[in-house]
Order: C-alpha cells, then sequence, then structure tokens
C-alpha cells in the first residue's frame, strides 16, 4: 500500500457528484436539518501554484470580482429564505452545541477560496457585510477563519479582518526557502512572507495558522527542518503540515515510489518536531497548541454546513450538493461566469445522495481519521449501533488496516503509524459506489 493515496478532507469527494434531476428545493433539503457552519468560499487568486487543484482563477478584473459578490449576495437571499422556511423556530436552527439565535443558527464560520483577501478592504467590507445582513450572522459571536496569502495579508485588509470578528487567519507559506518555494511554483520571497507573518502578529489575530509543504523537488531533511523552526519563530497556534501531491492538471509531473519515502521520512521529522515544541497532533496534518482551540458547538460528524459561492459544497446528513466542479482554468472561468449570471439559487444542482450506509460510512471516516479518534457512543447514538458491529475488524472494510487500530470500550482510533497512512486509509474506506463515480469522473 502507498502511503499517499489521497487527502480525504470529505467525503464523498465532488468528484462523485453528479447533476440532480429533479433539482430538489433546498427548503425541503434542508428541512429538519441543522446548519452548524456556513462556508464562503471567494475563487480568485493572486497566482496559482504549482500544486494547487483549488477551484480559483487569477488576475480577476474588479468588475467580476463585483459581479460575483452581486451573485453571492442574491444566493445567499435564497439560501436565507430556504432556512428560515424549512426551520421555522429559532430552536430548530439552534446547532447541537447550545444557542446561536444571535447568529442566525451556525456555530462557526470560514470564508475560503482561493484567497479571500485578493478582495479590497472595499470589497471585503461588502463581503462581510452580505454574510451578517443577509445570512443574518453575528460574526462577533462565533469562530470566524478566513483564508490569506503572503502577498495579501496586509494593514489595511487585516484591519479589516480583525474589525469584522476573525479569530483565525491561515497563511500558505508552505517554505521559507525561496528555491522551494519556486520548485513548487509558488514565486515569493521570504522577506515578503516575513513581513506578512508580521502584519498577522501585530493585528492581534488569536489564531495564526501556517500552511507548510513537505515533498518538494529538492527539499532535504535539513531543509525542511529549516523551514519548521523557521515558522515557530512566530510560534502560530496551529500548523499543517502537507504532502505535495501531484494532481491532473495542477502544473507539476508525476513522481515516483522513492518520493512516497521521502515524504514519509520528512512527515516523521515534522511531526517529531512539533510534539517536542509542545504541539498536539491533531490530525495527519494539523497540530495544535492545546488550549488554543476554538469552542464551537459544531460537530462536522451530525450537523450540517452551508456553502456559498461557486466553489462551495452544502451537506445536510442525506444530501451533498454544490455547483460544477472543475480545476483547469478554462473550465473553472467558465463556471464562474456561469454564476455570476444566474438568478435561481433555490435549488441544489449538482450532489450525491446519502442512504443509510453511505452516512454510517461518512461517519466512520471522518472520525477515523482524526487523532481522536471515533467516539463509539456518539456514533451508537446517531445510528442505534455499535460502529464495530457495522464495521467488524475481520470484515471486508477495517480487516486491511486492523493491525493500525487501538480498540477501547469508548473509542476506536489509529494507531501513531496508522494516522501516519491517513492517506491511504481513508481512500481505502471508500465504498464501491463512491469509488466508481470518483472514477468515472472525467477531469477538466
Amino acid at each position: 500500500m502507498r502511503p499517499y493515496e489521497g487527502y480525504v478532507y470529505a467525503y464523498p469527494h465532488k468528484t462523485a457528484y453528479r447533476p440532480l434531476d429533479p433539482r430538489p428545493a433546498l427548503t425541503d433539503v434542508w428541512a429538519g436539518e441543522r446548519p452548524g457552519a456556513l462556508y464562503v468560499h471567494i475563487p480568485f487568486c493572486e497566482m496559482r501554484c504549482g500544486f494547487c487543484n483549488l477551484f480559483t482563477r487569477t488576475g480577476a478584473p474588479e468588475s467580476l470580482v463585483s459581479a460575483y459578490l452581486d451573485a453571492l449576495e442574491r444566493q445567499a437571499t435564497a439560501v436565507r429564505a430556504a432556512l428560515d422556511a424549512a426551520t421555522p423556530t429559532s430552536t430548530a436552527l439552534e446547532p447541537s452545541g447550545g444557542s446561536c439565535s444571535a447568529s442566525g443558527g451556525f456555530a462557526t464560520a470560514a470564508i475560503g477560496g482561493g484567497t479571500p483577501t485578493y478582495l479590497s478592504p472595499r470589497e471585503l467590507e461588502r463581503l462581510f457585510d452580505l454574510t451578517e445582513r443577509t445570512m443574518g450572522v453575528d460574526l462577533t459571536a462565533v469562530p470566524v477563519s478566513v483564508e490569506t496569502s503572503p502577498a495579501t495579508a496586509i494593514p489595511d485588509r487585516l484591519s479589516v479582518l480583525i474589525e469584522r470578528g476573525t479569530t483565525r487567519l491561515s497563511i500558505g507559506v508552505q517554505s521559507f526557502v525561496d528555491a522551494e518555494a519556486r520548485a513548487a511554483v509558488r514565486p515569493q520571497r521570504r522577506s515578503e512572507v516575513e513581513a506578512a507573518l508580521d502584519a498577522i502578529r501585530a493585528c492581534g489575530v488569536p489564531v495564526l495558522n501556517i500552511d507548510l509543504i513537505y515533498g518538494i523537488d529538492g527539499q532535504t531533511t535539513a531543509s525542511w527542518l529549516h523551514s519548521l523552526e523557521t515558522a515557530l519563530t512566530w510560534r502560530p497556534e496551529e500548523l499543517f503540515l502537507y504532502p505535495l501531491y501531484v494532481r491532473p492538471l495542477t502544473g507539476l509531473g508525476k513522481q515516483g515510489r522513492a518520493w512516497d519515502d521521502q515524504r514519509m521520512e520528512l512527515y516523521r521529522t515534522g511531526r517529531d518536531r512539533l510534539r517536542d515544541a509542545g504541539y498536539e497532533q491533531v490530525s495527519m496534518r494539523m497540530f495544535r497548541l492545546p488550549g488554543t482551540a476554538a469552542s464551537t458547538g459544531y460537530c462536522c460528524q451530525t450537523d450540517g454546513m452551508v456553502g456559498l459561492g461557486c466553489g462551495a459544497r452544502s451537506y445536510t446528513s442525506g444530501l451533498h450538493y454544490s455547483f460544477d466542479y472543475a480545476v483547469g482554468a478554462r473550465h473553472v472561468r467558465a463556471i464562474i461566469d456561469e454564476y455570476v449570471a444566474r438568478d435561481d439559487f433555490a435549488h441544489a444542482d449538482v450532489g450525491f445522495h446519502l442512504d443509510e450506509a453511505e452516512r454510517r460510512r461518512r461517519h466512520l471516516i471522518q472520525s477515523l481519521l482524526q487523532a481522536e479518534g471515533l467516539s463509539r457512543p456518539l456514533y451508537a447514538g446517531s445510528f442505534g449501533t455499535d460502529v464495530l458491529d457495522d464495521f467488524p475488524l475481520d470484515g471486508d472494510v477495517l480487516a486491511p488496516f486492523a493491525h493500525w487500530l487501538e480498540v477501547e470500550p469508548g473509542v476506536v482510533r489509529l494507531t501513531p503509524e496508522g494516522l501516519a497512512h491517513s492517506d491511504a486509509i481513508g481512500p481505502a474506506l471508500f465504498s464501491p459506489g463512491v469509488s466508481a463515480r470518483m472514477e468515472g469522473y472525467a477531469a477538466c
């Protein structure tokens, strides 16, 4: 088994989605559901990195950004109306952790992309206005995460973010070695990165996250440790360590098995160094200083997510949906153009219906890939059965990884070595139906 098959950040993946016929009304989709999380997607960047497969375009003119925000407001209006109709009482909109009536039922919010800080301060103000006024979310009452970049994390934009309630800023640095950044097709200078980090720390945001990448061409253990040590000088509350993936249509060539060995060695080096520095491991990628996690009532296994923007996905217990998905620049631009011209946002267009078996499998995957593991009481409370009755250790699903599992009365979790192989275990847990859909998807 190769350790790097794919990053499972959601199940099922968007490549398993298909056009919905008939298109369900959002009022029906959200009937009896908890929204939980709000995600707003900005599909614009100042540049496209060589490893990037996100839904984004570069060099968007001001007129397109303005038109996109117009469409985002139309979508927010339609979605809010559907949520109000589907869950007409404030109690129904409360997430599982308690009352959030002042925040429209949402327990947490995030703005991603793309690069949200590609927007000007005026455009950012408008983005926050429509999120608060149209969606009814008090962004000062819930944790708010925003993604940024070294080129756009500048004081005028950061000032808007802090004034509007941002509690977490995530910045993609990838490497503090200029040659490695260039090898990953990320044209940035270390001086620019350091200035951005200084500006973020100066603005006083409670949580700073730094993204780093290992497996870059020419990277060594010494240079990887150099980037880690440099990042630690800002004492970020969170660090994400991403293995470099070479995906279709992302601009970097294929690598061989020796590259897997190098990535695993660098992963273990980074993991051990961060543990020594006092960080706790949350998942294969995420490391966090103890006591710095935001307190929310959101639970990804049981609560839904509302996505706004043409690259966002939404999910309820029975349906995951979005707009069309693409990676290639030409197709991304076409989808953005279609989105900004759109008026009907009251229906779900593209998605995946989860039956009972898929819901159980999703709960397993979403939980098992976290360091804390799967809570057996939470699973039993959701489905009325024990997870090991549904997925026996000697059954087809878990047997290949049983040696990487720790089983206790209240939890099933991966061992440290199992967590290191998350990118192999996650895809292997996909159902045959989801895998077949993903294989049948034509990348564009």
